[in-house]
């Protein structure tokens, strides 16, 4: 039995049970595993392989005898030639596209070494004549009318684009290839901080990515239990904030009082790009645990005044640089708004993934004199035994004294961190933080012990932040931050920073 059928099967036995529209009231006795994005991408790598082989067929004499996986030297003038008939379109352009397929296949089967030179080949061999520029500069400079000056600026501008592009347009045309662009394109960022040689190429692919998904070209689509199995199965995979354990806790996050929303490309209608998690409640969420607990009450979301925006996830790696992050909480802010009328708050429950490493560089370099001289007699309070350095920088602590004189201290260190620590460009240094205040929102409201995840202590001892969005105060927000790094603060947040 297909993936597929067997979720149907699963749903219409669900719909026969009592309170089967609520999971949260639906138990299962096991929940299955959650879904490594590796077997993902294996699959995908033979879908991929199978949507080419047809179209690949007719090129496939083109290279002779296989590609070795690691492409020894013996095999790279053959493969050079194959570069150049795509190049050059020859036979015409659905000819092209084969040579394409056949190239792409031949990728797919290299090991990494393989691919490695396979990209060398494609980033040096087929990069811009640098005696063509010249020249066509040279004409540039020669040019005596304004005619000529435009027939130099056109060849100039045609002669700085490397041949390189030409081949990777080709793959826009088949099943599968703009997938295939972005997955390579996953592949190249850490070979070209490592190569120089790839860092033109990976600029290239950059470029043609961010025209081809320009949000204009995007599709916002809620997704439900009903959505087809294949874009459920990679929400579980790619969810990056709070994993996703299984189908159970996947169909909770999906249920009546909850929505999930993902960016599509057209040519990749079975991957979402980005996706956004939201609950709709009374209140603003200061809990992640409480939020998805699947055994707490299910939510009314016409009586909701609130849409706590949980967790973000970039889905496509390939993507990395091209932002529609900003977008879509907006598009999704609208939507919302218009389909439940009592919505008054828009706001997140988010990570502050960079606060334990920024705090232990300030212990390490400062010690006890991060503390305020009222928070060092606090913790001396305790007993001479305790160390103030590192009761501050425990991820835990065993007794609730201790546990409320690191809440004092770390509050205040993580308002500072989160609205004066600054990064390169004056952008603020946590990376959450700076998403949301380019969006327009502000930083509303620190929560205590709000993820206690192994991974929530990890990051910053279990807080978490709130981010509001006020539709009227978004444009003021970001152009104060795009433009001065003013960060859109509480009166409570701007209190602890400067206290």
């Amino acid at each position: 039995m297909s993936f597929a059928a067997f979720s149907a099967l699963l749903a219409s036995i669900g719909a026969a049970l009592p309170g089967a529209d609520s999971p949260r009231r639906l138990r299962r006795m096991n929940d299955a595993p959650s879904i490594p994005a590796t077997s993902i991408l294996e699959r995908t790598l033979a879908n991929l392989r199978l949507a080419w082989r047809d179209v690949a067929a007719s090129a496939r004499g083109a290279f002779g005898a296989a590609i070795r996986p690691d492409l020894p030297p013996e095999d790279t003038d053959r493969l050079r030639q194959q570069f150049r008939d795509c190049v050059e379109a020859k036979g015409g352009e659905v000819s092209a596209r084969a040579r394409a397929a056949a190239l792409g296949r031949t990728y797919l089967s290299l090991s990494a070494q393989g691919r490695r030179r396979f990209l060398q080949i494609l980033a040096t061999d087929f990069d811009t004549d640098q005696g063509d520029v010249e020249d066509a500069i040279e004409t540039w400079r020669k040019a005596e009318t304004p005619e000529a000056r435009r027939a130099a600026e056109r060849a100039l501008r045609q002669v700085l684009l490397p041949p390189r592009r030409r081949l990777l347009t080709h793959f826009n045309a088949l099943p599968e290839g703009v997938k295939f662009l972005v997955d390579l394109r996953n592949e190249l960022i850490p070979l070209a901080r490592e190569d120089s040689r790839l860092a033109g190429l990976e600029d290239d692919l950059k470029n043609l990515l961010s025209a081809w998904f320009d949000v204009d070209f995007l599709e916002l689509r809620r997704i439900t239990w009903q959505s087809p199995a294949a874009i459920l199965e990679k929400l579980i995979a790619y969810e990056a904030v709070h994993e996703i354990h299984g189908w159970d806790d996947l169909k909770n996050r999906l249920d009546s009082d909850r929505r999930l929303f993902a960016f599509f490309h057209p040519r990749m209608p079975l991957e979402p790009l980005i996706f956004v998690e939201v609950a709709l409640v009374k209140g603003m969420s200061g809990n992640i645990q409480e939020l998805l607990d699947r055994n707490a009450p299910l939510g009314d979301p016409s009586a909701a005044d609130t849409a706590i925006f949980y967790s973000i996830s970039n889905a496509q790696k390939g993507l990395a640089g091209i932002s529609f992050g900003n977008f879509l909480i907006k598009r999704v802010a609208d939507q919302l708004a218009s389909e439940f009328k009592g919505l008054k708050v828009f706001a997140t429950l988010s990570p502050i993934p960079g606060f334990r490493a920024w705090l232990r560089e300030r212990l390490a370099a400062e010690g006890a004199e991060v503390l305020t001289q009222a928070e060092k007699r606090t913790i001396a309070a305790l007993g001479e035994t305790i160390d103030p350095v590192a009761l501050v920088g425990a991820e835990d602590w065993a007794e609730d004294r201790e546990r409320t004189a690191a809440k004092l201290v770390l509050s205040r260190l993580c308002a500072r961190y989160l609205t004066q620590e600054r990064g390169r460009g004056n952008r603020a240094l946590d990376p959450v933080a700076h998403f949301h205040l380019s969006n327009g929102a502000r930083v509303e409201r620190l929560n205590w012990q709000a993820d206690l995840s192994p991974k929530g202590k990890r990051q910053s001892a279990g807080m978490m932040v709130n981010y509001l969005y006020r539709l009227d105060q978004i444009e003021a927000n970001h152009e104060a931050y795009a433009g001065e790094g003013k960060v859109a603060a509480s009166s409570t947040i701007k209190g602890l920073a400067e206290a």
